[in-house]
């Protein structure tokens, strides 16, 4: 085979590739309070950025102290105005560490999880 043709057959399988839809998961890309932060106080609600728009009805957030004990007010929402985001209410925290739990479904039906601490100090 002539070189041109490997050349063509070549850039339009590249092409090919590029243009395929991706396998779009909604992964966390920032939160308040921070991953990994220490707070001096409470902060009344946690937020969560995620990459991708996310299915309100399949998507989830717990917090929990260090003996697993929930401290948020159970009222996880995906916002309607930024469904990129997933947003929660927290009781009053005393000092210590907290984990948030999250597992979401983006929009393209891809589920994902995680979670990640953060510490209220108290001073």
């Amino acid at each position: 085979m002539p070189r041109s043709v490997w050349l063509a057959a070549a850039a339009g399988l590249a092409l090919g590739l590029a243009v395929q839809p991706a396998g779009a998961h909604a992964v966390l890309d920032h939160a308040s309070p921070a991953v990994g932060s220490s707070l001096p106080a409470s902060p009344p609600t946690l937020s969560i950025w995620f990459s991708e728009n996310l299915e309100p009805a399949f998507s989830r957030v717990t917090v929990t102290n260090r003996m697993g004990q929930r401290v948020d007010l159970d009222d996880a929402r995906v916002q309607a105005a930024q469904p990129k985001v997933l947003q929660i209410g927290l009781k009053p925290l005393p000092p210590g560490a907290y984990v948030v739990h999250w597992r979401v479904v983006s929009v393209d039906t891809h589920p994902t999880q995680g979670n990640f601490t953060f510490v209220v100090s108290g001073r």
